[in-house]
């Protein structure tokens, strides 16, 4: 067995995966980075082929049921042990809970929840000591968001998840943490971005000066997997520039005229009331 610590991490071929794949990478981890398009995989596979720790990918629907025993035996097979779990990949675009159908909701809940229980799981019967696990969740599992729907469901579910791991297995030297990035532009947002009401409910809100940045959450998961937070366990980090723990408004917001301000695309409102 190989002192190289390795690491299987999900949605990695772009986004918030990716970045997390080099920083890993670039900090001496292997990595077996799991997504669904293996063109694109590839791609990042000849990108980062230059960093000092091996990459290895492997094509997966992360909600298929064989795919955490492909996962695990990939990276047992091909590096010969196991010691970080970063459940990354998810999706975006949800509704309101009245405007989700249950195969929506089936679908956010499977990427998001089943799937990094599943894949946790497995991992847990691979696990060497010191091992971690991080799952990203979102600040739509913190606080309240309009729109939230399937997504938030699914994303407090995963804090949940989060913090039973760090009390069931932390004994056995398995800390389990959560970061919550905010919105950050990747292509999973970059259509909702396009819209400026959601801009403005985000970025005026927000008391930091910049948008967040996919190395922003990838430092934050790097950290909370690496031996400099050993006794960090069972917390959800927000890496949000502020958005979910202050009542900040740019200049801008502040003196924006109320019905400039009102973000209509996002009051969808009640459902419609049913004839008795």
């Amino acid at each position: 067995m190989t002192d190289q610590h390795v690491a299987i991490i999900t949605g990695a071929s772009s986004g918030i995966g990716l970045a997390t794949t080099r920083t890993f990478l670039e900090n001496g981890v292997a990595v077996v980075g799991v997504a669904r398009d293996p063109k694109k995989l590839a791609r990042a596979a000849e990108n980062l082929k230059c960093l000092p720790a091996p990459f290895s990918v492997i094509a997966l629907d992360v909600t298929a049921d064989d795919a955490p025993a492909r996962a695990v035996t990939h990276a047992l097979d091909t590096f010969g042990r196991l010691d970080h779990l970063v459940n990354n990949a998810g999706i975006g675009s949800p509704l309101p809970v009245h405007e989700t159908d249950d195969a929506t909701l089936d679908r956010f809940l499977g990427i998001m929840l089943r799937a990094p229980f599943r894949l946790a799981r497995e991992a847990l019967a691979a696990f060497g000591d010191e091992a971690t696990i991080v799952n990203v969740s979102s600040t739509y599992s913190i606080l309240g968001g309009l729109r939230g729907g399937a997504y938030s469901a699914a994303k407090a579910g995963l804090n949940g998840l989060t913090l039973h791991m760090a009390a069931q297995y932390g004994s056995a030297g398995i800390r389990s943490n959560a970061v919550a990035p905010g919105v950050i532009p990747t292509p999973m947002t970059e259509h909702r971005l396009k819209l400026e009401a959601f801009r403005r409910l985000n970025y005026d809100m927000t008391p930091a000066a910049r948008w967040g940045t996919p190395q922003d959450v990838a430092a934050a998961i790097w950290f909370l997997s690496s031996p400099a937070s050993g006794w960090i366990n069972g917390q959800v980090l927000a890496v949000d520039g502020g958005w979910t723990s202050t009542k900040f408004l740019t200049e801008e917001a502040l003196s924006a005229p109320r019905e400039k301000m009102a973000p209509d695309w996002t009051h969808s409102g009640r459902p419609p009331k049913k004839s008795p």
